[in-house]
């Protein structure tokens, strides 16, 4: 796969209307709705639905769900009007294909894992965009501000679409994506002031750093 001459970029975690207005005005190109309960970043469908509105058409409205049921997803869905589909929980490729094509998964790179065996868990999802996030044991999947290897996530970045995640901010987003080359950047905690709340000047510095990389 070619590699893109520099990744778009999601920012995940919105809660605010002001946030998301924010974050459009400054060039980014996905937002992320979380719909865990289990994350202080969760945001209810009331105001999903209001930043959906507002945002539509200048930006990517991404839902990201752990482990919900197809029924839930697709409730969730009909009422925001998703663009994106991130399966951040143990669902299975059956769940992705139900779901179809707007559906990508993320997977956890855990501590002591290879190259080969993250490519390998990958290959379990053919033909989807692939999120690599960083697995920390007895966290919450998502928004640790962790990173991983970045030399692990490469050879997806070669073979499919991949969304690279996981402790990504203004002072090391460059290199990041020097090293990985993905298609996509993705963060949450990396532009924050606290758990979804986003400080706008780190995500103009973010957006204006990946786009230079």
């Amino acid at each position: 796969m070619t590699r893109p001459s520099f990744p778009k970029v999601k920012v995940c975690g919105i809660t605010r209307l002001e946030d998301a207005l924010g974050c459009v005005e400054r060039g980014v190109d996905a937002l992320g709705l979380n719909f865990w309960p289990g994350t202080p970043r969760c945001v209810d469908l009331a105001r999903a639905c209001e930043i959906a509105r507002a945002v539509r058409g200048r930006a990517a409205i991404v839902g990201v769900f752990v482990d919900a049921s197809f029924e839930e997803i697709r409730r969730i869905d009909e009422r925001v009007g998703l663009d994106a589909i991130q399966l951040h929980g143990d669902e299975p490729p059956e769940t992705l294909e139900a779901l179809g094509p707007r559906a990508y998964k993320a997977l956890g790179v855990r501590a002591g894992e290879s190259a080969d065996e993250v490519l390998a868990r990958t290959r379990r999802y053919p033909g989807v965009k692939i999120l690599l996030d960083a697995k920390v044991p007895g966290a919450m999947p998502g928004g640790t501000g962790t990173r991983f290897d970045g030399r692990l996530a490469i050879a997806v970045a070669k073979e499919r679409e991949l969304i690279l995640a996981g402790g990504l901010k203004p002072s090391n987003v460059a290199e990041a994506i020097a090293e990985v080359g993905p298609a996509w950047v993705d963060t949450a905690s990396g532009v924050e002031r606290a758990p979804g709340i986003k400080d706008l000047d780190a995500v103009e510095t973010f957006v204006r750093r990946a786009r230079g990389a």
